[in-house]
């Protein structure tokens, strides 16, 4: 008996950068699909040299985008990556042996960072996330930000790893700092989030400690100190924003 087929999706905006990368990772696929929101650059000519099935329509969103691209896909078995992800050759076997026999709805692949000049260190914690899945069984949370897979079913955990190129610079991690509190403020306003100032003054704090330290991002040296920096910054802005929004509203 063979193996599931697999669709490889892939959501696209002036990606050439990272995106040759992501998709000779996975030129092992059965289907590639990319779903493109106007890029100008080379993004759509790289995906027609690996010969996905490139479609195109106005960005709805990260978690609604995501969930149109998934539609498209020709197979049940899915692998969601984004443009500026890759996986290492060795990934290819482990999948397909997965794909011979799945025994859950959907499966945890592990993400290593890019942090400016460096990678993050192995020893550090790995972030995790469904990456691998049947779309029958899956969908997008419909989250403005930090979108994710939920599945209906049973969750494996597979030992590959995912690079991540992200934002190459301090430049890049910042804006998307800003970028994302901004976007977070409508799931923040669905909740009812107390004590605003006293977050704004402590969870920076927190979260810095718990990126850097829980997290092990010291072992990356002065990369880790100014990653843990930028993202106890965020948490800060999510907070700040989500006050100021309330302050004018009063």
């Amino acid at each position: 008996m063979g193996r599931e087929p697999l669709s490889v999706v892939v959501t696209t905006f002036n990606n050439a950068g990272t995106l040759d990368a992501c998709l000779r990772s996975v030129a092992w696929a059965d289907e590639i699909v990319v779903l493109d929101s106007g890029s100008v650059d080379a993004t759509l000519a790289i995906a027609a040299h690996y010969g996905a099935h490139v479609h195109a329509q106005p960005f709805a969103g990260y978690s609604a985008q995501k969930q149109a691209a998934i539609d498209l896909a020709s197979h049940r078995w899915v692998l969601l990556l984004d443009s500026d992800e890759s996986l290492a050759p060795a990934a290819a076997a482990l999948l397909q042996q997965v794909l011979q026999a799945p025994v859950h709805a959907g499966y945890q692949l592990w993400r290593r960072e890019w942090q400016f000049w460096r990678w993050q260190s192995l020893r550090s914690r790995l972030n995790h996330y469904v990456r691998l899945f049947d779309r029958q069984r899956a969908r997008m949370s419909g989250h403005q930000v930090h979108e994710a897979v939920l599945v209906d079913g049973s969750i494996g955990v597979l030992d590959v790893v995912i690079d991540h190129y992200g934002e190459p610079d301090i430049a890049g991690r910042t804006a998307k700092a800003n970028r994302y509190s901004s976007l977070q403020l409508a799931d923040l306003g669905r909740r009812k989030v107390s004590w605003l100032r006293l977050r704004m003054v402590v969870y920076p704090s927190v979260a810095f400690l718990r990126y850097y330290v829980l997290r092990g991002h010291y072992r990356s040296g002065w990369a880790g100190f100014i990653a843990a920096r930028i993202h106890a910054f965020y948490a800060f802005l999510k907070y700040a924003k989500l006050y100021e929004l309330r302050q004018r509203r009063d």
